[in-house]
């Protein structure tokens, strides 16, 4: 069993960072795709925000983060972070990490994911 836990969520103004982590634990994933989507406050869509191969480093953005957040990976302490910054009011949300999805241009937004960790708030308020 998989066990993703998302942490480092939080208030901030705009302009401000925030990054956040999602560690893994429980089974071991090989290299898989490993992605962020968000959920905006009263809504029921997840949408991607970043996703990276962990095999191979490689990277997708969703256009609304390109520039701003950055995904990376730290193998040897099995975790994704996701360095956001001049966060923006509509990046409010909660965020979620995801593990086991499908790593190609057109595949990663999409939220068929085998795990999912339980959120972590992000709130850009002024």
């Amino acid at each position: 069993q998989v066990q993703l836990v998302e942490s480092g969520g939080g208030s901030v103004p705009p302009s401000g960072s925030l990054r956040l982590s999602c560690a893994t634990s429980g089974s071991t994933l090989g290299p898989n795709c490993m992605a962020w989507f968000r959920q905006a406050p009263g809504t029921d869509h997840r949408e991607g925000v970043a996703a990276i191969f962990t095999g191979t480093d490689t990277t997708y953005y969703a256009d609304s983060a390109k520039g701003r957040f950055a995904i990376s990976q730290d193998n040897a302490r099995n975790t994704v972070y996701l360095q956001m910054n001049n966060l923006k009011l509509e990046d409010t949300g909660t965020y979620y990490c995801a593990a086991e999805g499908l790593c190609s241009s057109g595949s990663w937004p999409r939220p068929l994911y085998n795990h999912w960790g339980q959120g972590a708030q992000v709130t850009v308020s002024s």
